[in-house]
């Protein structure tokens, strides 16, 4: 297939295959972490530094574009973010480790309390740095994509994993207590991204497939989520890992503009559910194909993504750091032998 002719700048395409309008090629982005070593290296940008770090977070960050060729920057790479805020103990991991947390900070709803500090925590106030050294470098030129946890996600590292997924049917009111009181988190900080400049807002709900019934995103996320895509006014896009296709057609409904989403889920029968009432992003898979595979073995995903009108394309969720960059690049390559699905 030959290369379709470009004329959009990548923000302007980005923002645009959001809403599954009209574009000049397919979009490629990511609103999940694409920052590898090989990006690290030639930034001079490593992890750990670049989770807190604003002037290292917006360099690693800006390879997207600047290396991969990809229509947005993200510069959020964990998601400990808001839980180092609250006063979780984050073990910051190194190059290849991602951040995670090591200690329950609530036990009760009623305990939680966001910090009058929240938004100048360390963690915290790097990410709006960043997006504000991203918004003045490149303008209205490339999308700058914030994000946020959701408070089932919240609720994970404050409260717990096991005590979230046991209390969905040993003691739901209190879950149901614990994600109220988490939502001004997501908020707040939300709207902080917003102010500092983003064009787009990912809220991360880890409800995934393997753990989350549809059924209980339903009981639990589902009025939850379309009150944030109300209360948060600015494009967004959920994500949710693992086989939703059980969910779909609940997320259609929330009022988010895109579902970035993982292979587990069939591009086709996603956009069978998903209609044109949300555009989709990611599918091509991280663990097997972007780590291990060939270039072509990447082509061959993207390929069936963009066959199936997934309007963004993109790895399914923030990739292991040992992915190279020729992969990645793969991705843009099938992008630009593909027309918008507007």
């Amino acid at each position: 297939m030959e290369e379709v002719e470009e004329w959009m700048s990548p923000r302007k395409r980005f923002l645009s295959a959001m809403f599954s309008g009209r574009v000049d090629r397919r979009a490629v982005g990511s609103a999940t972490s694409v920052a590898t070593i090989e990006q690290m290296e030639k930034t001079g940008a490593y992890f750990p530094e670049a989770h807190t770090d604003a002037k290292k977070m917006a360099k690693l960050s800006a390879a997207a574009y600047e290396i991969l060729g990809y229509d947005c920057i993200m510069p959020y790479f964990s998601v400990w973010i808001e839980a180092d805020a609250l006063g979780a103990e984050v073990d910051w991991g190194t190059e290849e480790k991602m951040p995670d947390g090591t200690k329950t900070v609530f036990n009760d709803p009623e305990e939680v309390t966001i910090p009058e500090d929240f938004l100048e925590r360390k963690a915290t106030r790097a990410v709006l740095d960043a997006i504000e050294i991203l918004k003045k470098e490149y303008g209205d030129y490339v999308a700058i994509v914030g994000k946020v946890m959701g408070p089932w996600t919240l609720a994970y590292h404050v409260w717990g994993v096991k005590n979230t997924l046991m209390n969905v049917r040993l003691n739901p009111d209190k879950l149901h207590r614990f994600l109220d009181a988490l939502m001004p988190v997501t908020v707040e900080f939300g709207k902080a991204q917003i102010e500092a400049g983003i064009d787009v807002l990912m809220l991360a709900d880890h409800a995934t497939g393997d753990l989350v019934s549809g059924k209980t995103y339903k009981e639990f996320l589902f009025e939850r989520h379309r009150k944030l895509t109300r209360e948060l006014k600015v494009p967004m896009v959920l994500h949710i890992c693992g086989d939703t296709l059980d969910r779909m057609d609940y997320i259609a409904q929330t009022g988010f503009d895109c579902f970035h989403f993982d292979s587990k889920v069939d591009a086709f029968k996603a956009k069978d559910v998903c209609g044109k009432r949300i555009s989709l992003m990611g599918n091509i898979n991280n663990p097997q194909t972007l780590l291990y595979g060939t270039p072509e073995d990447v082509e061959k995903e993207a390929d069936y993504a963009a066959r199936a009108g997934v309007e963004i394309l993109a790895p399914e969720c923030a990739i292991p750091t040992r992915v190279k960059d020729e992969n990645l690049k793969a991705i843009v390559r099938v992008a630009r032998r593909y027309p918008g699905v507007g």
